[in-house]
């Protein structure tokens, strides 16, 4: 029977007090706070663009596909059936269909090709949209995103490359690039003794006699290589005058496949349909980015933009845990009310909508530093995307687990999207620098970098005298940073700082019903230790409405 129209009397029993179903739905048009926010950092003509995926990964077709691709993950098949190696991750329709739409909408390139300001902030949007309905294929589209600028750095070996990259379609079967309408480009860093100390790698690059002054081979491993039926990998290795980037094609330039074994693809609590490998390295070709010596500094902005996706991939979580725990809500019934409008459940969908609008502020404004043309604007996008990443992605898995409270036992159950957004949100504060490695970070960025720290201090001084808990928390934040904290307290300013960038956002572009319920709570000490915890003054009733205008 169609799911439009279940039968609702049963031998038994009639089925009611039930939601209707959630698809069907524009996940852009249905969301003030993302809409608002969209149109603020990136400007009036994202509307077009973000309106049309919206409806898109709503509608009841995406989200099956979604469902699908992560109930029947990629396995990965070593050698053909006459035992000749192949190396490929073979899929699920679903995950091709998810791909092909993804970059049909320009998830992977808007930022590169749009003619218009806030280029990165339509990036995060559109990643942060189709990750409510599907998360795992926005590894590789992301990854896609980001190498743009690592490909820059060498045209002379990348340009047939980039012409691929940007206004390429999704083009699966493995064949050489100039036959293909577009590419995907991944990346292989990490090694099993090294982790997120890439310094400690032991893969070695090797001159390839006469293939040029940029043609090496590289034998060794990575510990992790995202989506390896990409068609080409940045990734590191030794050579004779230290760590250097290289970008390894899955074709030769004879036409051959290369020496890139596919070891076991791993077996993950969650991202389901994205193949995560383990890889070998055997003599596989590859090409030199940038001077020897130098990867770091040609890959850190890869890595730069990467986490830039790992904030919106959050966003997507948050978002459809909020609007799935909201419609439950509003869809039954206890004890004579329908659920959103009992005063500890309608408190509970606030907070979570607080939270959320605050994830979206911090998003977005970090998005539009990525356009930035002054050295003091991308340096407030080094340090804010670091500031983003760590206190989003730290707060997201709680935040799902709210969520899922909402709908009670139903919500544990696999049909429900809940337990794949559960499992999906620890992810993204792992990938591309886990919570001690951002932390860190953003303590060398303000060390290293004064044209940051000025920048973080002109953002929140713009609301000056607008929320005295504002003042107070900036006042002594600042007062702390005056002093470089040492390395045990790099948490403690990550998240401080995080909080009071967020509520200086809030301030100034949210509703003040919003914005004061957040200093009230995050930087005041009206709030509790989990969701739900609300000063008695709070305007939840305007909050909700954000969420459910309905009510």
């Amino acid at each position: 029977m169609p799911r439009f129209a279940p039968s609702t009397h049963l031998e038994t029993h009639e089925v009611f007090n039930q939601p209707s179903e959630f698809a069907g739905r524009n996940l852009y048009e249905t969301d003030i706070a993302f809409r608002e926010a969209a149109r603020r950092e990136g400007g009036d003509w994202l509307d077009a663009p973000l309106w049309a995926l919206g409806a898109a990964a709503g509608s009841e077709r995406v989200l099956e596909l979604g469902e699908q691709a992560n109930r029947f993950p990629p396995e990965l098949t070593v050698f053909d059936r006459y035992g000749r190696r192949i190396d490929e991750a073979r899929f699920h329709p679903a995950y091709h269909e998810l791909m092909a739409l993804a970059m049909e909408h320009r998830i992977h390139d808007i930022a590169w090709t749009t003619n218009q300001p806030g280029g990165h902030v339509g990036h995060l949007a559109t990643l942060a949209l189709f990750t409510q309905a599907e998360a795992g294929t926005m590894c590789p589209i992301n990854m896609t995103y980001a190498a743009v600028p690592a490909l820059r750095t060498q045209p002379d070996v990348t340009q047939p490359w980039l012409d691929k990259l940007l206004g390429g379609r999704y083009d699966a079967p493995l064949k050489p690039i100039a036959q293909k309408a577009g590419i995907t480009i991944g990346m292989a860093m990490t090694e099993k003794q090294g982790g997120s100390d890439v310094r400690a790698n032991s893969t070695r690059a090797y001159r390839l006699e006469g293939g040029g002054s940029r043609a090496y081979r590289l034998v060794g491993h990575k510990w992790f290589c995202s989506a390896p039926m990409s068609d080409g990998f940045l990734t590191l290795a030794y050579a004779d005058k230290g760590l250097s980037c290289f970008l390894v094609p899955r074709i030769t330039p004879d036409g051959e496949r290369n020496g890139i074994h596919v070891m076991r693809l791993k077996d993950k609590l969650g991202n389901k349909s994205n193949a995560s490998s383990e890889i070998e390295y055997h003599d596989a070709y590859a090409e030199l980015l940038g001077e020897e010596g130098q990867g770091v500094k040609v890959i850190i902005d890869m890595v730069h933009h990467t986490r830039l996706g790992t904030i919106a991939g959050t966003l997507g979580i948050m978002r459809m845990a909020l609007a799935q725990a909201t419609h439950q809500v509003a869809g039954r019934r206890a004890f004579q009310k329908t659920l959103i409008d009992q005063p500890a459940m309608r408190a509970v969908i606030a907070d979570l909508a607080v939270e959320y609008e605050a994830a979206v502020a911090i998003g977005m404004r970090v998005a539009r530093a990525f356009d930035a043309a002054d050295e003091q604007g991308r340096a407030f996008a080094r340090l804010s995307v670091a500031l983003g990443k760590y206190w989003l992605t730290k707060r997201n898995p709680n935040f799902v687990y709210e969520c899922m409270e909402c709908h009670g036992g139903v919500g544990y159950v696999e049909e429900t999207p809940m337990p794949r957004l559960f499992r999906e949100s620890p992810l993204n504060a792992i990938w591309e620098g886990s919570g001690n490695v951002i932390a860190l970070d953003i303590l060398r960025t303000l060390t290293r970098e004064p044209a940051a720290r000025e920048a973080y201090a002109a953002e929140i001084g713009e609301v000056r005298g607008a929320d005295r808990r504002l003042d107070a928390a900036a006042e002594a934040l600042m007062a702390g940073l005056k002093r470089a904290p040492a390395e045990a307290e790099a948490r403690f300013a990550a998240e401080r700082m995080a909080l009071v960038l967020q509520g200086a956002l809030l301030v100034k572009n949210a509703p003040s019903a919003v914005a004061d319920a957040f200093c009230a709570t995050r930087l005041g000490d009206e709030g509790g230790r989990s969701f739900g915890v609300l000063p008695a003054g709070a305007d939840i009733d305007a909050i909700v409405a954000r969420q459910h205008p309905e009510t």
